[in-house]
């Protein structure tokens, strides 16, 4: 069965996807890194979710990090069509379809992170 997009279980899903995946886990082995994803004009309305990477792990959940070292404002079309892979992060911020805020060092520092993320979640059954 399909995982909601921006559901609990989807978020559950991506964090055991992310975590088991090799080439995440070796991007984020010493990072300490906090992400906010605010997701807007989705079908349920705005929707936030965040990851946190620490001592190797990574952890996605709905609702707001208070401590976010980087916030990613997207529409959801635009956050569907990364999840998707028909659209990379890099074209989506140089384009103005996400538009990013805090730590952009610590970001670019961990960008091969971000570069694995749809590696890890490519084989998930998600509807959209």
């Amino acid at each position: 069965m399909a995982l909601k997009f921006l559901s609990e279980e989807w978020a559950e899903a991506v964090t055991a996807a992310l975590n088991g995946h090799p080439g995440f886990h070796n991007a984020i082995a010493n990072a300490d890194l906090s992400l906010q994803f605010n997701v807007s004009d989705g079908p349920d309305g705005e929707l936030a979710y965040f990851m946190k990477a620490a001592d190797g792990q990574a952890n996605l959940a709905l609702g707001t990090a208070n401590d976010a070292d980087v916030t990613v404002g997207q529409t959801y079309d635009t956050a569907t069509s990364i999840a998707k892979g028909e659209l990379n992060t890099q074209t989506a911020f140089m384009t103005g379809k996400i538009k990013v805020s805090g730590n952009l060092a610590k970001l670019m520092m961990h960008q091969g992170a971000i570069t694995q993320w749809q590696a890890a979640t490519k084989d998930l059954d998600v509807a959209y």
